[in-house]
């Protein structure tokens, strides 16, 4: 057994849950289709795993919790609010927010603004470059 100092310790854990959470958002942004209720549920799930994650570390705030949060709640934007925030947010990856538009295609984003939000992100992404 080695000991390992508090500070250290507490980089750790702060490394590992920066990871789950990107993690988190990586598959999200996986995911083909998703309902309101669907949604829902990931919201459920991400305040259990910080509910856990409190238990295990004293380590406050939550690293990235905004990250994964503010991701999940983007999906019931209007178009003209995701419009606004795809522009806001580019900590998200290209792959992130265009898969984010495509799973909204049908439930609350029709196919012209789906195209126009696609070409918001293909703009920003170009730009990156």
């Amino acid at each position: 057994r080695v000991r390992i100092p508090l500070p250290v310790s507490n980089i750790l854990w702060e490394h590992c849950i920066r990871l789950a959470n990107r993690t988190l958002v990586e598959g999200y942004a996986n995911v083909k289709k998703c309902s309101n209720e669907g949604r829902a549920l990931m919201q459920l799930d991400f305040q259990q795993f910080l509910m856990k994650l409190e238990k295990l570390t004293d380590i406050r705030p939550i690293p990235d919790k905004e990250f994964v949060e503010t991701y999940i709640k983007a999906y019931y934007l209007t178009e003209n609010d995701m419009d606004r925030w795809i522009k806001e947010h580019r900590e998200y990856s290209t792959k992130q927010l265009t898969n984010l538009v495509n799973v909204c295609l049908g439930s609350h984003i029709n196919k012209k603004a789906r195209q126009k939000l696609l070409a918001v992100i293909d703009d920003i992404d170009r730009s990156k470059r």
